[in-house]
């Protein structure tokens, strides 16, 4: 499935929605009134709660579709315990990181693993899965966040490094859970 990005097919709504009620909050500073009595206010208030719990629904009936169909389709799941909140930080890709709800999402599949009797196996963030080649196992190095294609040098096999990263969480995965 892919990321369906709900924030961003709103954002133009919320966005024209938010800049209408701080209009109205403006108007009623202008006239000296409070916020709470300004009912022009509080009505576009309420608007706006809306689209922001419309978007936080869809993501959320998204988020329970996709881990139930995860959960129910396979016995091992192999996830990356990823820094979040340090993620967060870089201001390119937070609103993308956000849109996403990793956490929750991760939430969602740990209490559904348990309800269906399945495993989950978390990889450690520092493990260096996009580094290294899932053919022959040789590690290149680290690289930048740009470089989104890579090509062995020991076995001259093209990677594309999400791929490659996938595959070597699942390999790490499986390993750490026959070790268990």
């Amino acid at each position: 499935m892919d990321n369906h990005t709900f924030t961003a097919k709103m954002e133009k709504k919320l966005r024209r929605e938010q800049r209408k009620l701080s209009r109205r909050a403006l108007q009623a500073k202008n006239k000296g009134m409070n916020l709470l009595d300004a009912q022009n206010y509080q009505k576009q208030k309420r608007k706006v709660a809306r689209l922001h719990e419309r978007v936080r629904n869809q993501r959320d009936d998204f988020l329970h579709k996709l881990s139930t169909d995860i959960i129910k389709n396979h016995d091992v799941i192999c996830i990356e315990d990823l820094n979040t909140k340090g993620m967060l930080r870089n201001h390119k890709l937070a609103k993308s990181i956000s849109d996403v709800s990793w956490t929750a999402f991760v939430l969602k599949l740990e209490y559904k693993a348990k309800w269906y009797g399945k495993t989950i196996v978390k990889i450690s963030r520092w493990f260096p899965s996009s580094q290294i080649c899932s053919e022959c196992g040789h590690q290149e190095g680290k690289k930048s966040l740009e470089i989104r294609d890579w090509t062995c040098p020991i076995c001259h096999k093209h990677h594309a490094r999400d791929i490659n990263a996938s595959q070597n969480i699942l390999a790490e995965g499986v390993r750490t859970f026959n070790l268990a």
